[in-house]
């Protein structure tokens, strides 16, 4: 059931009780604003009733399995050096079932951690990559090097595979329902499971839910904001491949463009295309993005802060040294490879011109992570994804062997179509079960008092931060202009995927999302630290010449962190404006 708006404090309880709330769980607004949005209540705290051995009696929910349900001692479990608390851990298995198409025994594995001192909320620990891993459910919140985590906080915390195991990947695609266990009906299936779960363990259901995830777990994130928005009220999704069959293709381009300049071929015979842009390259033509776009943010810093600005005043044809009679010797590109490496940076097209994905901006984070997802998943994982879950009909097991081909040789145009494709059992198109239903019309999060909360670094290379920007330019334009009182959007300058790069990537959004949506504090900033060399897990991108502790604010869009005086290692040098 969802929850409405509500305007006056005497509804509260009736529509909590529709909620599986308590009766504190919404706040009246002050505001005489007709339009004003909901303030939700604060969580109350709560204690684990009895001990995780009765837990063990208690628990029950339809066509779910509890495989394990055992007791974790303090320090057990770290983060960031960090002992966590004593807590139940809770595992297990739902709608286990045999396929009609391949013969495969499919579940939707889950690992659930209850801390014995509850803070009355509850987390949803989202995967990224392919999924079909249950990664230990601390509750990851983001960023690089976390020094913190949801368990530590005192969150009840879930963790899937979502429905198919490491083994099946990437042919659990050929399963219809995997597929859309995997798209979306996993966090839909397990979200009232672990609801129940935590009633039975605390006598009440949590308070406020949160949901988090970064890559395809910031895909899931959005999917879950559209789709689960009745049952979440603070979501955070970074980089998110919200749009991933079409990043699929756009990485499957990205090869074929290199492969176009590539100067070696691999044992196999194909065009090598690490060659077609070398690591000595990238560092070139990122030191040449800085010398034009360092300053536009008021201070040459090595970040690229006025991203939208620097992609006005930089020219791949023209800030880049051209290579004499072709001579590659790090300084130069050829002419050839300005084109190739043009047509990566302005994205997937077709034959008549029509874009297939978005563009990507110009940034310093050339590096190895960029170069990881570009030359080398590019050929791997995502032509996997696209071959046996994002195009239907999915293509034979035995393409398993000829992915770098596969890639290769895609079709941008009759390839491309087949992921909005149905066909036989696969009755569900691709792009149907992996995005998020009518992307733009939040209303139902929005009117519920719910929040969102998005990043993206800018040199990410498999999911355009340029495509995650174009969303909430149109989400702004779906709410008057503005959706910053439910919806915010932060871009971080040099970030690769999620995390790495020449950027300040270690950060918390939980805390503040706690904070907007429970007390309706909005986070018109969120500081980042760089991993230099003095941290506990330092970041390699980090240059050197960087001072200690570098911090800076994420800045909500469209503003952004200019320089307004001060040491350029400190965020409170900075406004964001």
């Amino acid at each position: 059931m969802k929850c409405t708006s509500i305007a006056l404090a005497a509804a509260a309880a009736l529509a909590l009780a529709a909620c599986g709330g308590t009766t504190s769980a919404i706040s009246s607004t002050s505001s005489t604003d007709a339009n004003a949005l909901p303030q939700l209540a604060a969580a109350t705290p709560g204690t684990l009733a009895g001990n995780c051995a009765a837990l063990a009696t208690k628990l029950s929910f339809a066509n779910t399995v509890f495989t394990t349900i055992t007791d974790v001692p303090a320090g057990t479990l770290k983060v960031a050096g960090k002992s966590i608390a004593e807590h139940c851990l809770i595992q297990g298995n739902m709608n286990q079932r045999v396929s009609s198409v391949d013969g495969k025994t499919y579940a939707i594995g889950f690992e659930m951690r209850l801390p014995l001192a509850w803070n009355g909320r509850f987390f949803y620990q989202a995967n990224g990559g392919l999924d079909g891993n249950i990664v230990t459910a601390t509750g990851e919140i983001g960023g690089g090097g976390p020094t913190n985590d949801a368990l530590n906080m005192g969150f009840a915390v879930i963790s899937s595979d979502a429905g198919h195991s490491s083994t099946q990947n990437p042919l659990f695609g050929l399963d219809p329902q995997a597929r859309v266990d995997y798209g979306y009906n996993a966090v839909a299936t397990l979200t009232p499971m672990a609801k129940q779960v935590i009633k039975l363990a605390y006598g009440k259901g949590p308070d406020r839910s949160y949901f988090d995830g970064c890559s395809n777990g910031g895909r899931h994130a959005m999917v879950a904001a559209a789709r689960s928005s009745a049952e979440y009220d603070g979501i955070i999704a970074g980089d998110p491949g919200f749009h991933l069959p079409k990043a699929a293709i756009g990485e499957m381009w990205s090869a074929q463009q290199l492969a176009t300049v590539a100067s070696a071929n691999t044992s196999s015979g194909l065009p090598d295309i690490t060659t077609g842009f070398t690591a000595a390259e990238r560092q070139m033509v990122a030191s040449k993005i800085l010398s034009k776009c360092d300053a536009l943010d008021g201070v040459s810093d090595g970040m690229i802060e006025d991203i939208k600005a620097c992609q006005a005043n930089f020219s791949l044809a023209n800030d880049v040294p051209t290579c004499t009679n072709d001579v590659r010797d790090g300084t130069c590109l050829t002419s050839a490879q300005k084109v190739a490496i043009g047509n990566v940076f302005s994205g997937a097209r077709n034959s008549t011109g029509s874009a297939l994905y978005a563009s990507f901006p110009y940034d310093a984070g050339l590096g190895a992570g960029w170069s990881a997802w570009k030359q080398a998943n590019s050929i791997t994982l995502d032509p996997a994804a696209a071959a046996f879950t994002f195009t239907t009909l999915p293509q034979s097991a035995s393409v398993l062997s000829q992915l770098s081909a596969y890639a290769l040789n895609f079709s941008m145009d009759n390839d491309a179509p087949k992921i909005f494709a149905t066909g036989g059992v696969y009755t569900e198109s691709s792009w149907s079960f992996m995005t998020p239903p009518d992307e733009t019309n939040l209303s139902a999060l929005k009117q519920r008092g719910a929040k969102l909360m998005v990043y993206h670094g800018t040199s990410d290379p498999v999911f355009s931060s340029n495509d995650t920007t174009a969303w909430y330019q149109q989400l702004m334009a779906a709410n008057g202009g503005d959706a910053s009182n439910f919806a915010r959007l932060y871009t971080i300058a040099g970030m690769n995927h999620c995390s790495g790069g020449p950027s300040a990537d270690q950060f918390d959004m939980l805390t503040p999302m706690i904070a907007w949506v429970e007390q309706g504090k909005a986070p018109d900033s969120v500081i980042a630290t760089a991993r230099d060399a003095s941290s506990a897990t330092p970041n390699s991108d980090v240059p050197s010449n960087w001072g200690t502790g570098r911090t800076r604010p994420l800045c909500p869009y469209p503003k952004v962190a200019r320089y307004t005086g001060g040491s350029v290692d400190s965020a409170s040098s900075f406004t964001c404006s």
